[in-house]
This record gives C-alpha cells, structure tokens and sequence, in this order.
C-alpha cells in the first residue's frame, strides 16, 4: 500500500493487507495514547501525528515491510543505542514484518516525543 488515497486513518487501516492489520492497528493505539495534544490526520498517504501543524510521527504500510517515521532528529540522537541494528533510515524505521515490530522501543520513542518539543525534519 505504498501511497493510499484513504481520506482518514480508519479507512487506511481498513485497505490494510490483512495480515499486516493488526500492528498497523497496535501502531495508532500506541500513537494515541502516548502522543497526548496531537491531531491525527492523514499526510502523504499514511497516518501521520501532528503538534502545532507540524508532523512529528507517522506509520505507513510499505511493499516490504511496514515504516514508523521519527520525524525528529533529537529524540532519534537520544535513541541511538536503542535503534542500532535496526533497519533505519534518516527517519524511518523500517519492520520487515509484523512479528518483528518492537513496541516497548515504539513506545518509548512516542514518549520522548510527547515529553519535549523539537525541530522536525
């Protein structure tokens, strides 16, 4: 599902490849309990949260594996031991599968994220 054309975050969700949706579903019940002042919205075809109009966190399903963007690079700086050895990119954390998505690290990222304000990316 590379790019979607849902209109909201439920419809994405609904679109989702089966045997992906229960993570992408895990994903926005963590986002939304942790990132407590932030508005769902959709940006660039996929769930994306934003703080003051600016985008901080997003997830998406990807053709080969499913991404959680860390659009800030001071809560990824204080990260770095915990992301070694994940599949990383600039700002996207890259899950092969649904069984390897480390939610205690998704959560602790969506709390620093919450817990201070930043520069997005």
């Amino acid at each position: 599902m590379v790019r979607s054309s849902a209109q909201n975050v439920d419809q994405y969700l609904a679109e989702a490849p089966e045997e992906r949706r229960a993570a992408l579903t895990a994903l926005r019940a963590l986002c939304r309990e942790e990132l407590t002042g932030f508005r769902e919205v959709m940006a660039y075809g996929m769930p994306a949260y934003e703080r003051d109009g600016t985008g901080e966190i997003a997830f998406a399903d990807q053709k080969q594996y499913i991404s959680f963007y860390l659009m800030r690079t001071d809560v990824r700086d204080t990260f770095t031991d915990r992301l070694a050895g994940h599949d990383m990119g600039k700002g996207c954390l890259r899950f092969r599968s649904p069984q390897k998505i480390d939610f205690t690290l998704v959560r602790d990222l969506l709390r620093a994220t919450a817990a201070t304000r930043g520069t997005a990316c």
